[in-house]
């Protein structure tokens, strides 16, 4: 089975607008960058996935994913994150793809071992693996046998919807529970508590770093 995994990336000087009150423009940047690059190693780490297509418009974001042997798309003007995700599904689909993983570029503890669970969850048959965050309303990572099953509807309540959609178009889903994927960092209290769960696993969590301290 050939498995792609797509990684969609913001803008890293315009993203985490909602931790304005806590960092500064720079330290967002920084902090956009810091999980892109994680996110995108560990992906590139796994002999799950053949290879990893990060669609963006900024030429920073792609020029680090080229640099670190992924391939890309470059979106131009304004483009809403299911369109994009639809124009690099075909992508993948034209290239003759199995199977793909969407994953958002924010997921600071995220683990080869995820990666492959998802992936091993998915290999029979027409199959979705979805993982949630920690308010179960958003889709953290999207495992999607073949490409194509459904349209995506990320955005509010797009865990909910993605199961939905998935159970519609007659696949079977399974629904990976991991404490590692729920973390996102949207908002102060993501922030807060990945760098309490780097400072409490400090010594299996060497590769990580409490992120600058917060702005006062």
């Amino acid at each position: 089975m050939t498995v792609w995994a797509i990684i969609p990336v913001k803008p890293l000087n315009r993203a985490k607008s909602r931790l304005e009150k806590v960092l500064s423009a720079d330290q967002r940047a920084a902090l956009t960058e810091m999980l892109f690059r994680q996110v995108l190693s560990v992906v590139l780490s796994s002999n799950r996935i053949s290879g990893v297509l990060v669609i963006s418009r900024d030429t920073r974001a792609i020029g680090i994913a080229r640099d670190l042997g992924a391939k890309t798309i470059q979106e131009g003007g304004q483009s809403d994150l299911n369109p994009a995700l639809e124009r690099a599904t075909q992508v993948l689909k034209s290239w003759r793809v199995n199977a793909l993983l969407i994953l958002p570029a924010d997921l600071p503890l995220i683990q080869v071992e995820d990666i492959n669970a998802m992936v091993d969850g998915g290999r029979e048959g027409e199959a979705v693996v979805i993982a949630t965050d920690r308010n179960q309303d958003g889709t953290n990572a999207l495992f999607v046998r073949p490409p194509g099953l459904f349209e995506y509807a990320y955005g509010k309540e797009s865990f909910r919807k993605h199961v939905m959609l998935a159970r519609a178009a007659g696949a079977k889903v399974t629904i990976y529970e991991s404490e590692r994927l729920q973390l996102d960092i949207d908002e102060p209290t993501d922030l807060e508590a990945y760098n309490q769960w780097v400072m409490a696993q400090a010594d299996e969590a060497s590769h990580l770093r409490p992120f600058l301290p917060l702005t006062t």
